[in-house]
């Protein structure tokens, strides 16, 4: 199997992690291995690298590209929401460093199957994790027209999501959808034409969005998982995430304020009582971006978000 994927933003993501001899890192999302060949190269001869991914196909990929390092590199098909779980399992205690890249692999959107994408007639499934429970198949089938307009519009923030639910709606009754195509042809279809014609984007991107952030609850594991990553991390530990749009950033950025802040007694209190101290500083107070070279190279970095912190 040939894994096609571009790792965004190498050189900053190792400048954030600062990986070195002998270090233990979890790469929580392996995708197409490009970060973590970067990371195993710094952390050798001694290092181990945790490798992660609830896609099998990643983890496959990754037994080829890491044959014969099975020394320094242990992989585990899991979302890295079950990062303690993972550790536990290998002895390891605490972590140097933590990375995570949020996006979706070249392979899941053009190669998987799985109808990630709008520009592909495939099941729609968009499940990152073959197991999963639900389908795309079974919102779009299944959610009310109402409950389809908010999850359009809370995870996609799709401008139209009332005209494309009603669509999708009206379609259903004829005969279910079942196939990123049709839905991607309902999406042309729902747009007014001078609003679609104004698009600098294809007008099923949002909601194609929206229904992967779905299927894969993205944003509540996110929102777990970091509520535990920093207690993983030695002292001095780093953690590096990237994200590809406004609701992980966000997620992300208000997450590492949390923790870098400490007390969160109102301000109008005389004295602290929560007892809560800072557990982190942010290293990136701005959050770092593809430099204009990198997008010219790999167009898909363009909306790449990192944000970096070190455990105190």
């Amino acid at each position: 199997m040939t894994y096609r994927h571009v790792a965004a933003m190498p050189e900053e993501v190792i400048e954030m992690l600062a990986p070195k001899p002998g270090m233990v890192i979890a790469d929580c999302t392996l995708g197409g291995s490009g970060h973590s060949r970067l990371i195993l190269e710094k952390i050798l001869p001694d290092g181990l690298l945790i490798g992660m991914d609830q896609d099998v196909d990643a983890i496959e990929n990754a037994q080829n590209v890491f044959a014969g390092y099975e020394k320094n590199v242990h992989l585990i098909n899991s979302n890295f929401i079950n990062l303690d779980q993972a550790l536990l399992k290998l002895n390891v205690e605490k972590l140097d460093g933590i990375f995570a890249d949020l996006g979706v692999s070249t392979h899941q959107l053009l190669e998987s199957g799985r109808g990630f994408a709008f520009s592909k007639d495939e099941p729609l499934d968009m499940r990152m994790d073959h197991d999963g429970d639900f389908t795309a198949a079974d919102i779009v089938n299944n959610y009310s027209q109402k409950e389809l307009k908010k999850l359009f519009w809370d995870f996609g923030e799709e401008r139209w999501s009332g005209r494309i639910a009603e669509r999708i709606v009206t379609q259903r009754q004829i005969s279910p959808i079942q196939t990123s195509g049709e839905l991607a042809e309902i999406a042309v279809w729902a747009v007014p034409k001078k609003a679609a014609f104004k698009m600098k984007i294809h007008p099923g991107t949002r909601i194609f969005m929206a229904l992967r952030i779905a299927v894969n609850n993205e944003l509540g594991v996110l929102e777990q998982f970091l509520d535990k990553a920093v207690d993983h991390l030695k002292p001095g530990g780093r953690i590096c995430i990237l994200s590809f749009h406004s609701l992980e950033d966000r997620i992300v950025k208000q997450k590492f304020r949390l923790l870098a802040a400490g007390c969160d007694c109102p301000k109008d209190f005389p004295i602290c009582v929560c007892g809560k101290e800072s557990r982190l500083k942010v290293l990136t107070r701005k959050p770092k971006r593809p430099s204009q070279e990198e997008v010219n190279k790999n167009p898909a970095a363009r909306s790449t978000i990192l944000r970096a912190g070190k455990k105190l």
